[in-house]
C-alpha cells in the first residue's frame, strides 16, 4: 500500500482556505463600495434653489 503524502493534502487545504478567505474578502469590498454613494443624503430640491 501507498503511503499517504500529507504535504500534498496540506497544501491543497491550505490553497482551498486562501481561495476562500480571497472571496469572502471581495464579497466584502463589493458591499462597503455599494452603499457609499447613498449614504450621502442628497438635500430636496426646495433648499437648494435659492435662498
Amino acid at each position: 500500500m501507498a503511503k499517504p503524502n500529507y504535504a500534498y493534502e496540506k497544501r491543497q487545504k491550505e490553497i482551498a482556505k486562501k481561495q476562500k478567505k480571497l472571496e469572502k474578502q471581495q464579497q466584502k469590498n463589493a458591499a462597503q463600495e455599494a452603499p457609499a454613494p447613498a449614504t450621502v443624503p442628497q438635500p430636496p430640491a426646495s433648499e437648494t434653489s435659492g435662498s
